[in-house]
């Protein structure tokens, strides 16, 4: 009774830390509601690391602790949710270098706080499975349509047609996030929430359900969510341009700009807390802007659309078939990991002592089946990709010239990243070697941690040529790309000169 009344103590107190944390920021000055609960779920999103974690890992975490299958209204006690948090969390520090690792405890903890002090009030100790799937989706990083397939896939039924009843509990649970921040009056839930979406009167498939929530702007009671997404995208890109109010020379984030004032524009922190100056008023229009372009992408984009002659506009999302098998299922392409029992499942996910022989070669293996397991995973989502774009729209006379630009972006950013790891590699081949030079001297201690050294050598050396055999096959793409490049200049030179281009004119992005 006394070790009880003291977790319950030591749980509101990290609760209370939480809350206190997240007031400190002063997120309460910002005026709009959408933004402020946007960036309270934010900061609760980076406070317990899930910005690290996409809805493929979730999906993997609750496959492991056999929840996939699990009826959605059985609830789950505390043990049983802190298990599943700690697969997410531990699983991740795998997949995380060595310099950027997590503290895991702590973010199990904060996260399992949260969960509770949102979905169980009361302090009944015990959360529904719907729920837990609900927040993990919500609140993981990723992409916002991958989060929206996995939630439709769980209030739809077997002919891909959306359940109004599971729909209605979906807003039910994850309206309960914002609340759990202090912003139930302005995104509660109400009984007019659900109807507020859909016409109960027509079937939502699942591009009917993308349409509506993706769409700008979306139903007003989850208008939060996709903000959120947005807000974690801009968090590192630059404006060099000076905020009409603070004067600051650049911006980080977002960018506003009045559509009636001349070049009046603000900064995130200026806008969100309402500052306006000059014949300026909070009254007026404001355009958000999520990058920046200079003058000469802004001609090279007029230049792309005047000579092209279809529509540049994109879909929000690829189209879906109506009646697709059963989404984001991959029971058939990686195999389920076995669960015996809640003590096995904890002990798994415990943090291996230093002494044990054992150890390095058991996480060698476990690293090598995971690869594995992606490997697979990332084969079938390729495979997918290729099916569903195998289509008609292949016979294109040429391809866009911002979309080679783009591809070809995207190729040195990867060789970068393969040539970091490349690096980080060769750096503990050569700890290895320094380290198996000083253990050259027979020892009978030094004799056992030989062989496993040994394996981490070659693991490295095996991994090192992976690494190598990607970045040429990278590098060769590339190339490749770049003389499609230049033969895309020269056939817009060409037509320049052929039709006598001598004004372009200005559009406004």
């Amino acid at each position: 009774m006394i070790e009880d009344s003291g977790k319950r103590g030591n749980t509101m107190a990290e609760r209370r830390q939480l809350f206190a944390e997240m007031r400190a920021q002063d997120l309460d000055r910002i005026r709009l509601s959408t933004y402020r609960t946007a960036c309270k779920l934010r900061f609760v999103q980076k406070k317990c690391n899930l910005h690290l974690v996409d809805i493929w890992n979730v999906i993997e975490a609750l496959r492991e602790n056999a929840l996939n299958n699990l009826d959605p209204n059985i609830e789950l006690n505390v043990a049983r949710l802190e298990a599943v948090l700690s697969t997410i969390f531990y699983q991740l520090n795998k997949r995380m270098p060595t310099t950027h690792q997590i503290h895991v405890e702590q973010s199990i903890s904060l996260l399992l706080n949260f969960l509770l002090a949102a979905f169980d009030p009361e302090g009944h100790g015990k959360i529904s499975v719907f729920a837990v799937k609900m927040a993990l989706a919500t609140l993981c990083g990723g992409k916002i349509m991958d989060k929206l397939r996995y939630i439709f896939s769980m209030i739809s039924d077997s002919s891909g047609v959306m359940v109004y009843g599971r729909y209605d509990q979906f807003l039910r649970e994850v309206l309960k996030l914002p609340t759990a921040v202090f912003e139930g009056p302005s995104f509660g839930y109400t009984e007019q929430s659900a109807r507020s979406c859909f016409s109960q009167q027509k079937k939502v498939t699942l591009n009917g359900f993308l349409d509506t929530l993706m769409s700008d702007p979306p139903p007003q009671c989850l208008v939060w969510l996709p903000l959120l997404h947005r807000l974690a995208n801009v968090e590192n890109v630059f404006h060099p341009v000076e905020c009409s109010y603070c004067h600051s020379e650049s911006m980080m984030g977002f960018r506003y700009r009045c559509q009636q004032c001349h070049n009046y524009q603000l900064c995130q922190d200026c806008f969100w807390r309402g500052h306006a100056g000059g014949s300026h008023s909070n009254q007026h229009q404001m355009k958000e802007y999520t990058s920046w372009k200079s003058p000469a992408k802004k001609l090279t984009n007029a230049l792309s659309k005047s000579l092209s002659c279809a529509s540049s506009r994109e879909p929000l999302h690829p189209m879906f078939p109506d009646q697709p098998e059963k989404p984001l299922n991959l029971a058939h392409i990686v195999p389920p990991r076995p669960v015996t029992s809640m003590n096995d499942t904890l002990f798994s996910h415990s943090v291996p002592s230093s002494g044990s022989p054992f150890i390095t070669r058991s996480m060698l293996e476990s690293s090598n089946r995971l690869d594995e397991e992606h490997r697979l995973i990332a084969r079938y989502a390729a495979r997918l990709a290729a099916e569903s774009t195998s289509s008609p729209t292949q016979q294109r006379s040429a391809p866009d010239i911002s979309f080679t630009i783009d591809a070809n972006k995207q190729q040195r950013q990867l060789i970068a990243e393969l040539e970091n790891k490349n690096r980080e590699i060769l750096q503990e081949i050569q700890r290895l070697r320094l380290e198996h030079e000083q253990a050259s001297q027979p020892t009978p201690e030094k004799a056992q941690q030989n062989p496993t050294l040994l394996a981490e050598l070659r693991l490295l050396r095996q991994r090192k040529d992976e690494l190598e055999q990607r970045m040429s096959a990278l590098q060769e793409s590339r190339r490749e790309l770049m003389v499609q490049l230049e033969g895309l200049m020269k056939l817009l030179k060409e037509e320049e000169l052929k039709q006598g281009v001598s004004y372009v004119p200005y559009c406004r992005s």
